[in-house]
């Protein structure tokens, strides 16, 4: 069934419970409060750094979102993009273009003014939803983009070049439009991470979004009465699709504007959560705020926080297994997937798989996972070779590119670009980005072996291993390394901590510096060879 059935199923089942709940702690003009303090004064939906609705109201809003469209010559097929933070407005947006057959197309936050153009453009974008953060980048190619699209502006002060999204909608009528939805009808585009270059779009269908509900409940055996953290933008598969388990089972979701150690633990205090995904350096971020004795656990209520998970990026070993020392009740699981899976969930560890952690796990619920050579055979257990998936979670295409598609889906086989092996157990273990793989002295490095054994080291708060250019090997692996907050750390220690590393793994390069993640957590390797790459290439050139 449509993924829009599941709404309007938790509005009559559920309608009077709170569906989302949304808290911003940067809000400064209301007093900070203890989680007990919180306890006495909630529920409440007046206070401006916490505001909820209901199931019923959630799909009213979706309703009028859905019949303004329809008033405004929106019809099934059509494009529909939503340019938002996180906000307590941003799924009942989805949901209405949802409902009148249209396909909705988040777009990222942190796209310039250029690459919004180019996306609303390149999806064939009819309206555009958008917030007060956004007025700057939007006026400035306003003139363009308001000649053939709808401009709506969501929030207070409704800038001279849009319509105010929400007072057009108040006066439409909240009951849902009759559009038949059929399970395969185009749903949504999402756009790849762009690191090589500008965005692709990825086109989903129903029955992926209804895929990835159905998985999400089922791996993490989500019931009606889990209250689910959502931190990472709702722009993203990832966010959106875990998510997804609390719209399958009614159950409450938490949308938190804040990813400090103490806004997430005086979230989960607060509204009782019982799963909360993470990323790695907001899992490192907690972690070291405990260490440092800025976060004392006893301070918060945290005995109903069941599961932690973690996706979008490989996982350290040695920060789980840090994490479950602070944490031992937790379950965990990791989550495997791109969005041109539909987000999370294609291979997934497994609550049950700690003893595991280090894989990526094993085929999702409804998957299929093979791992090929460069002529698409099946390599031998043990074996490094690229990682495909098969599902019904895969995209339809990439978007008005063929070339892009064929390259990456064949016979129903999503090649997904990542490098893994599969062990004895059946278990698969990410090597690497394909793109990623460092040839140095005619050796393959692989950049994510080496990043996991450096996040081991105590004073290591984040690394990211790329390779540079060398007049005689080629390649040389260089580890660019966040030391820990208040500590020191010098070359020669790093040098001597990777003396357990075999000789040719051990990084011939070593820099300190900041090491940069996009909003979904993966460390933004084409900046750092931008950065450092042409810096090698220079240092190489003048040795030559």
């Amino acid at each position: 069934m449509p993924i829009t059935e599941l709404l309007e199923r938790n509005s009559k089942l559920f309608g009077d419970e709170v569906a989302l709940v949304e808290i911003n702690p940067e809000v400064t003009e209301v007093p900070q409060v203890t989680w007990k303090e919180y306890e006495l004064i909630q529920p409440t939906a007046s206070a401006p750094y916490r505001r909820q609705i209901t199931w019923s109201v959630f799909d009213e809003k979706a309703n009028r979102v859905a019949n303004l469209l329809l008033q405004r010559g929106i019809r099934k097929g059509q494009k529909v993009a939503i340019l938002l933070m996180n906000c307590l407005d941003w799924l009942p947006i989805y949901f209405g273009i949802l409902k009148t057959g249209a396909i909705a197309v988040p777009l990222n936050f942190r796209y310039t003014a250029k690459e919004i153009d180019y996306c609303v453009k390149l999806a064939d974008v009819d309206v555009l939803f958008f917030g007060p953060e956004f007025i700057g980048r939007v006026e400035d190619i306003a003139a363009d983009l308001g000649k053939d699209r709808i401009l709506f502006f969501v929030g207070r002060g409704c800038p001279s070049f849009a319509e105010s999204a929400m007072d057009a909608a108040a006066n439409c009528s909240s009951h849902a439009p009759r559009v038949l939805i059929e399970d395969t009808d185009d749903a949504a585009i999402y756009y790849s991470s762009g690191t090589t270059g500008f965005p692709k779009a990825i086109l989903l269908d129903h029955t992926a979004l209804m895929q990835s509900a159905r998985m999400e409940a089922k791996h993490h055996e989500t019931t009606h009465d889990d209250v689910f953290l959502c931190i990472p933008p709702l722009y993203h598969t990832g966010a959106k699709m875990h998510w997804f388990g609390s719209l399958y089972t009614g159950s409450r979701a938490v949308i938190l504007k804040g990813n400090t150690p103490r806004a997430i633990l005086d979230a989960v205090s607060w509204e009782k959560c019982t799963i909360v995904w993470l990323l790695v350096p907001w899992a490192q971020d907690i972690l070291a705020a405990i260490e440092r004795g800025d976060i004392k656990l006893e301070e918060y209520q945290l005995s109903q926080w069941r599961l932690m998970h973690i996706g979008a990026q490989p996982v350290p070993p040695s920060l789980i297994r840090h994490w479950l020392q602070y944490f031992p009740h937790h379950k965990y699981d990791t989550n495997y997937g791109l969005s041109e899976s539909t987000g999370p969930g294609c291979v997934h560890l497994g609550m049950e798989n700690v003893h595991k952690v280090g894989a990526i796990g094993v085929p999702g619920y409804g998957w299929k996972c093979k791992i090929v050579d460069e002529n698409d055979q099946p390599v031998q257990q043990g074996e490094v070779g690229e990682l495909c998936v098969k599902g019904p979670g895969v995209m339809k295409c990439y978007y008005h590119d063929e070339k892009a598609t064929s390259e990456v889906l064949k016979d129903g086989w999503l090649h997904t670009g990542d490098m893994a092996k599969q062990d004895e157990d059946g278990f698969i273990f990410l090597v690497d980005r394909k793109k990623d793989v460092i040839i140095s002295g005619g050796e393959n490095l692989y950049p994510v072996q080496i990043e996991d054994f450096l996040n081991s080291c105590p004073k290591v708060h984040d690394v990211a291993v790329i390779g540079l250019p060398d007049p005689r090997l080629g390649e040389i692996a260089a580890a660019i390394i966040q030391v820990k907050e208040g500590m020191t750390c010098t070359e020669e220690e790093i040098n001597q901590f990777c003396l357990d590393l075999p000789r040719y793994k051990r990084p011939r390069k070593i820099i300190f510096a900041d090491v940069p993640r996009n909003p979904t957590g993966k460390i933004e390797k084409p900046k750092l060879r931008k950065i450092y790459c042409g810096v090698r290439l220079v240092e190489a050139q003048n040795n030559g």
